[in-house]
């Protein structure tokens, strides 16, 4: 009896599953931040081929429309270099939120570094002001969701909550605090994340850092870091200026981590 190995997958057009999906992820991962990403539903469809040419092209790889374990590792090494870029190490997290368990920064420090490459907050005022916000929201990563119950959202309509049940049902949850039916929807929509069916799903450690840059980007708060206005990012934000103090503490030590 002889042993014989499998020849390595090749991903093509029409295939679905688990490598389908991770393959998209890398590629949303690679992409400009400008770019419009993928929806990470693990089908090998048009968009996903004609995003996956584009990066073939600018990367000199030949056979368009197919994955094999070159490209693969091609992708994968050309996603950890763009991370690189402007990636913060676990120093200067621990640095700016020093209560924060060294466990908590491992878990949190490479989605982090993802998410801020991917929605554009990725020169230092950004960088210090997205910190420094998420800091206090979670409590230097302790809260993964909100503390109360919810019960005071419920009935919110500027919220999105309509439903009996949706204040508990959505309350904050994430880096950044995400509450509401509404926000969970349009988040969600963008993440390619069903949040308004799987509500939890906001505390995955890559959804929670993504949802607080896409959150951060799309209510215009790189350009107010570029003008270091962070008293407006924290109204933005919260609503107010609730622990407003607090937050300027880790922007302080952010700006000293950050250079």
């Amino acid at each position: 009896m002889t042993n014989t190995q499998a020849p390595p997958r090749i991903l093509k057009a029409g295939m679905t599953g688990d490598d389908v999906k991770h393959l998209q992820y890398l590629l949303n991962r690679a992409a400009p931040p400008a770019t419009p990403k993928l929806t990470e539903d693990g089908q090998f469809g048009p968009t996903t081929t004609q995003a996956l040419n584009h990066w073939k092209a600018a990367h000199k790889l030949s056979s368009p429309g197919e994955v094999g374990p070159t490209t693969l590792a091609t992708l994968e090494q050309d996603v950890k270099s763009q991370s690189a870029v402007c990636g913060l190490s676990a120093a200067q997290l621990k640095a700016i939120m020093p209560t924060a368990k060294a466990q908590d920064i491992a878990t949190y420090l490479g989605p982090l570094n993802q998410a801020m490459q991917e929605f554009g907050i990725t020169t230092p005022n950004r960088q210090r002001a997205f910190i420094a916000q998420l800091a206090h929201e979670s409590g230097a990563f302790r809260y993964k969701e909100e503390i109360a119950s919810g019960a005071a959202y419920e009935g919110r309509r500027d919220l999105g909550n309509t439903h009996p049940g949706d204040g508990r049902r959505y309350k904050g949850r994430g880096l950044i605090q995400v509450t509401g039916r509404a926000n969970y929807r349009e988040i969600g929509r963008v993440l390619g994340v069903n949040l308004e069916a799987n509500p939890l799903k906001l505390m995955d450690p890559t959804v929670s850092a993504r949802s607080a840059a896409y959150f951060w980007k799309s209510r215009g708060l790189n350009s107010l870091a570029d003008v270091g206005k962070f008293r407006e990012i924290t109204r933005r934000i919260n609503g107010g200026y609730n622990g407003y103090d607090d937050r300027v503490s880790y922007y302080t030590r952010a700006k000293a981590a950050i250079k």
